[in-house]
């Protein structure tokens, strides 16, 4: 892999990630862009104990061009986006419109690909494998910014999910604080510790394996099964057989197999309401374990690991977040885990 690090016209600044180290990325960027005015405030609920981060120069964000005013799609025939480079593999770079940012921590885009019309499920091994390189280098970057305390890769997939740039892209938030589902983790593995002297996690996968009723994929060195109390219709986890806190702790072979078992994972996801239908909108998020002080001390129980799924519950039908799911935090899952794993294990992947 090769990185190349530049900034655009306001600044920002913009990172090539290519398979090849030949290629050389000189392209500026010939935009009149003012400079980004950011306002983020980050305020705490002192009843629940969460943070919210208030940024209301978000009301300005691009919201659903045409293809052929893609931002994320490469500089070509005149028309100038954010990536100045006529052609890419892959791109990450600051967001012009951050939830985060400066003292409150980061954001970022990532664009998978140059090609407008495919998915993350459309890339090749090797696309997929330089990917996952970009997400390991911004983690570790983003991780010695003294204000982060956290680092969160994730994709947002579809319309449904409120996607508003239909190009193939994820983003990274840099928080400065732990997350509260992060910390609800690190709550319970704590517990499960005390009470038990094992890793929370480890039993957990462990479970899946001995009675696999859940076990959707298995390689060598990843696994992904549905969980026993799954939030979302179909929903999937995919963790490494060898516990490590986070992307960079990967090590060589779980880092070649991952590309085959996700891209098979994400394959079959969009078959799950039969060849047919549309792709299914989906969230993947990357859980690692957190890096400042607030969660240092457990970064050697957490587990990285993968977590997928859709609000898409049958065909033509959203799962919503009612009174229940948004009032109270309880979710009422309508697809047993069971059945949803049967699904995805009885797909035949599209290639």
């Amino acid at each position: 892999m090769k990185k190349t690090v530049t900034r655009l016209a306001d600044g920002r600044e913009l990172l090539y990630y290519d398979r090849r180290d030949d290629i050389v990325r000189d392209a500026v960027d010939r935009r009149p862009l003012s400079a980004v005015a950011t306002a983020v405030e980050i305020r705490r609920d002192p009843l629940l104990g969460d943070s919210v981060a208030v940024a209301s120069h978000r009301q300005g964000r691009t919201y659903h061009p045409p293809a052929d005013e893609c931002p994320l799609c490469p500089s070509r025939d005149g028309r100038l986006s954010e990536i100045p480079d006529s052609d890419y593999d892959v791109v990450v770079f600051e967001n012009r419109f951050p939830s985060l940012s400066g003292e409150t921590g980061r954001c970022e885009v990532v664009c998978f690909t140059p090609d407008h019309d495919t998915s993350f499920a459309g890339l090749t091994d090797e696309q997929a494998a330089l990917v996952l390189d970009a997400w390991t280098d911004r983690t570790a970057e983003l991780a010695a910014l003294p204000q982060v305390e956290q680092v969160f890769c994730f994709e947002n997939r579809g319309a449904e999910i409120g996607v508003t740039l239909g190009h193939p892209h994820g983003q990274i938030y840099a928080y400065p604080f732990v997350t509260p589902r992060t910390a609800l983790m690190q709550r319970s593995v704590a517990e499960h510790l005390a009470a038990t002297g094992r890793n929370l996690f480890d039993d957990t996968v462990a479970r899946e394996l001995a009675d696999p009723v859940r076990v959707v994929l298995e390689g060598e060195h990843w696994v992904a099964f549905v969980p026993y109390a799954a939030h979302w219709p179909y929903e999937v986890h995919l963790y490494p057989r060898r516990r490590v806190p986070d992307l960079p702790a990967l090590d060589d072979a779980a880092r070649t197999e991952f590309p085959q078992l996700y891209l098979e994972l994400l394959r079959r996801f969009d078959r799950i309401f039969g060849p047919d239908a549309p792709p299914t909108p989906y969230i993947a998020a990357w859980h690692q374990a957190p890096f400042g002080d607030g969660g240092r001390a457990q970064r050697d129980q957490f587990a990285l690991h993968l977590e997928l799924f859709t609000i898409r519950r049958t065909s033509g039908k959203l799962k919503f977040l009612a009174g229940s799911e948004s009032g109270m935090s309880v979710f009422i899952n309508d697809v047993p885990p069971e059945a949803a794993a049967q699904r995805l294990r009885e797909i035949a992947s599209s290639r």
